[in-house]
């Protein structure tokens, strides 16, 4: 799960991190009172969508040359102008794809003056099941760059769970950035911080790009992207709150109501299968035969029919998909069972698009006899191989 910017820095702030005042905007007459309530002289309004490259992204309803999602401004009529141009506008970023996001928040906050501008992220890495932090000099909207071209001024190293995190990790960090003086300091209390946020918040990743050096010598998180443990939501209850559903994919937000685990996916041919492994095999065939596959659904191991319909609702609810294939290895989960679901689920939602099932397992002959005896328009398949070039044959013709 991901939260806002504004939300992330709300969030930090109450641990004790140094983040610019701010406030956020929903409507558009909202805006100027906002930016009112700031200090300035210099405003920063910037366009809330969960997706990074912001600054470099721009509106689909601007002309080309037109200034992105982080803007900044002089006086409070203009951070108001510039809030009220960005609301309800589209924008595209390298992250959010040629479709892009609709801008529903605005956060205007405090400008900063910066000296120096750093990379921080602290995120679970998976080779060594540890807490890692990352770090560079290379702070700011290039650091993918930075990543592929000079990876050599990245560093990143782990937390050793028996210790957590210890006053060396901050000073490993603090002179890695060629922090001094008192920053060193601000940097140790500040990793310290952003570490126990991390664990206590069941965070998965912890972004500040760029994490800044301003002339007094004091460090500020000026931008923060957070994402949460989808699995320990919870226990985070005031987490939970913070939720966006209009940042969601629609079809990811039905899936997730009703525990099913679907990811959208760019391809023509539907499935939904049963096991997270399966279904990573199913698409690497689909791709093997020479189409793309337009999602991936787990319906889990105890699926029931009612499960099933959902699922089969939410495939077809995608305008890509072409054709849809059901592949069901039955062990706990049962082939008459699944077999009943697709057909509730045809009948109900109406087939448009070649569906082909292949079923095997636990009561796989009362499956296929339920599909069999059913007036419904299904291509039956032997195997995952047959079942694959059927539905890429019956896709591409």
């Amino acid at each position: 799960m991901n939260i806002h910017e504004y939300q992330a820095k709300a969030l930090l702030r109450s641990y004790g991190a140094p983040v610019s005042d701010g406030r956020i905007v929903l409507k558009a007459d909202e805006a100027k009172t906002a930016a009112g309530a700031l200090d300035g002289p210099l405003w920063v309004v910037k366009a809330q969508i969960h997706a990074g490259g912001r600054g470099k992204g721009s509106f689909k309803e601007e002309s080309a040359g037109e200034k992105g999602g982080v803007r900044l401004a002089k006086s409070v009529e203009e951070a108001a102008e510039e809030a009220k141009k960005m609301l309800g506008k589209t924008l595209v970023t390298h992250q959010t794809g040629p479709a892009g996001k609709q801008v529903n928040r605005i956060y205007i906050e405090d400008g900063s003056d910066i000296t120096s501008e750093f990379y921080l992220a602290l995120l679970v890495d998976r080779q060594t099941s540890r807490v890692s932090f990352v770090c560079s000099t290379e702070g700011g909207m290039d650091i993918e760059e930075v990543a592929a071209s000079t990876p050599d001024k990245i560093l990143s190293f782990s937390v050793d769970p028996a210790t957590g995190y210890q006053p060396f990790h901050g000073r490993r960090v603090a002179f890695s950035l060629g922090l001094e003086g008192a920053a060193v300091k601000q940097c140790v209390k500040l990793m310290g911080i952003l570490y126990q946020a991390f664990m206590e918040k069941d965070m998965e990743m912890l972004e500040i790009n760029p994490l800044i050096l301003m002339p007094s010598g004091d460090l500020k998180v000026l931008d923060a992207k957070v994402g949460f443990d989808g699995n320990a939501i919870y226990r985070q209850p005031d987490i939970a709150e913070l939720r966006d559903e209009t940042e969601e994919d629609p079809k990811e937000l039905a899936a997730s109501k009703h525990d099913l685990n679907y990811i959208a996916l760019d391809g023509e041919i539907g499935c939904m299968v049963n096991g997270a492994g399966l279904a990573m095999a199913t698409m690497d065939i689909i791709k093997l035969y020479g189409a793309e596959p337009a999602n991936f659904l787990d319906v889990g191991g105890g699926a029931t029919k009612e499960k099933v319909t959902e699922a089969f609702k939410i495939i077809t609810s995608d305008p890509n998909v072409k054709g849809i294939l059901v592949n069901i290895f039955g062990g706990i989960m049962r082939c008459d069972v699944i077999a009943e679901g697709v057909i509730a689920a045809v009948k109900e939602v109406g087939l448009k698009v070649p569906l082909v099932v292949r079923l095997e397992g636990t009561n796989v002959d009362k499956g296929k006899e339920i599909i069999n005896n059913s007036d419904v328009d299904v291509i039956a398949a032997d195997d995952l191989k047959d079942g694959a070039q059927k539905i890429v044959k019956a896709v591409k013709g």
